[in-house]
């Protein structure tokens, strides 16, 4: 007989999700489980497993929650248990847990514990073996991550403070007096903006974070309060309407349609008759030689699902323009995590078909360092990162719009005669940031491959000492 933890992991959110249970009875249950449900599934099946419960930590504002669609895939009687804790409510059909509810497959016993904080709902799952009284692991969602905790600020401020004060109540009247070996699986690795510097490790001990958590260290409450609150990172755009689609029976939505495999002449009546954007998922050096106008870059890579989170509505008609065809299923997994269903059609061929059938094409300048370095005092260069990430540095009289920022302000505060060449940590989000530009009508755009890691290690120079942006 074995107990069952099994950790999927997705990347680019870097969220966590569990499917936990007993192979000699056969059951098992998932925790938090992300749209695209297929690890589920296939882990159930390599281990001979019946997969009877699907469970909610809390009310997800990162991600979209797949237990809907997960039920679905299971045939759609398999129960969501969700907490009625804090007043949560919800408008798809479910069981509620409460605090010290217990639910057994086979051998393993989880038993539910009110922990808000990060939500007034949340809940952690204790996992027992059998009749022992002493938890072997939890399940603590976004309450507690390695070196971490969950952000208390994703309700507005009335409820900021309030939510602060659980949280520290949360750690220091709950967590800190569990035994020091109990295993913590968090809901989020390094990466994830639900909480302030988030450990590298996927998982830790009780004892391990009550010595090294910082969060635990601190025993006041103001202070506790005054430290969580400023070390939270910037609020992605997509976390509260995604909360609030996690609360709804909308969330059931699935893949609606099947994408039309698309020539460059039916793509480009898409793009005259029609509203859809054009999504080029290729790298960016890829996008910089050759792409079709005023489409957005953002590539295939795991943080697709954060930055399409950051940059493009839920219901928004897409069509997608491949490193190749077979990546299709792949980046409709990325866009399906935070909430973008609506893959219409993809360019067969990819970028070439279009290219051999004449139609217009455009490009994005690209820099080496050292160009840039020369001729910096002609351009506009353009920090893209966030404003604690510039704070460690940037290049000498470079401005700063952080990316989700450029759509709304670009032409407020760059003069438009002036070429501008975008920056970033590695060059993932300067491509993004000039695509963006290019479609708000800034035309003389460049990047910086490589962008500010790039800089450095080429050894020229550094700035730190900050200026306000001023308009042009």
């Amino acid at each position: 007989m074995a107990l069952i933890v099994e950790p999927i992991y997705a990347e680019g959110i870097a969220q966590l999700s569990y499917l936990v249970g007993d192979d000699t009875e056969g059951v098992a249950a998932v925790i938090d489980p992300r749209p695209d449900c297929d690890a589920y599934l296939r882990v159930a099946k390599d281990r001979g497993l019946k997969i009877a419960a699907i469970y909610e930590t809390h009310i997800h504002a990162d991600f979209m929650s797949g237990s809907l669609a997960l039920q679905q895939r299971l045939g759609g009687k398999t129960p969501i248990r969700v907490s009625s804790e804090g007043d949560a409510d919800y408008d798809f059909k479910h069981e509620k847990v409460s605090d010290g509810s217990e639910d057994r497959f086979g051998e393993l016993r989880l038993v539910a514990r009110h922990t808000p904080g990060h939500t007034p709902e949340h809940l952690t799952y204790l996992a027992y073996h059998g009749s022992n009284d002493t938890a072997f692991a939890l399940f603590s969602g976004d309450t507690l991550f390695v070196n971490s905790v969950g952000r208390p600020d994703l309700l507005g401020d009335d409820e900021t403070q309030k939510l602060a004060g659980q949280l520290f109540e949360s750690i220091h009247g709950f967590y800190a007096d569990l035994d020091d070996g109990i295993m913590v699986y968090p809901g989020h690795g390094a990466g994830s903006a639900c909480g302030p510097d988030i450990g590298d490790r996927m998982f830790s001990t009780v004892g391990y974070e009550r010595k090294n958590n910082p969060y635990f260290a601190v025993a006041d409450k103001d202070a506790f309060i005054e430290k969580t609150l400023k070390a939270a990172p910037e609020e992605p755009s997509h976390y509260r309407p995604l909360k609030m689609l996690n609360r709804s029976v909308k969330n059931s939505r699935t893949y609606t349609n099947t994408p039309q495999a698309m020539d460059a002449s039916t793509l480009e009546n898409w793009i005259r008759e029609k509203e859809a954007t054009v999504l080029d998922t290729r790298s960016s050096i890829s996008f910089s030689s050759a792409h079709i106008p005023d489409s957005l870059n953002i590539e295939a890579k795991g943080e697709l699902s954060v930055w399409s989170g950051w940059t493009l509505n839920f219901d928004e008609p897409l069509i997608l323009v491949l490193e190749k065809d077979s990546d299709l299923e792949k980046v409709r997994a990325l866009l399906w995590r935070t909430g973008h269903h609506n893959v219409v059609g993809y360019l067969v061929g990819g970028i070439m078909n279009w290219i051999m059938e004449g139609k217009p094409i455009s490009s994005i300048k690209t820099y080496s360092v050292e160009q840039l370095h020369r001729e910096r005092d002609a351009l506009q260069v353009l920090d893209v990162r966030s404003a604690s990430e510039r704070e460690n540095g940037f290049i000498p009289g470079s401005k700063h719009l952080f990316l989700p920022e450029i759509a709304e302000n670009a032409l407020d505060r760059l003069d438009p005669n002036r070429p501008v060449v975008t920056y970033c940590a590695s060059g993932f989000r300067a491509s993004i940031a000039a695509s963006v530009l290019k479609r708000v009508g800034v035309t003389r755009v460049g990047t910086l491959p490589g962008s500010w890691i790039a800089w450095k290690q080429a050894d020229m120079p550094i700035e730190t000492d900050e200026e306000e942006l001023q308009p042009a």
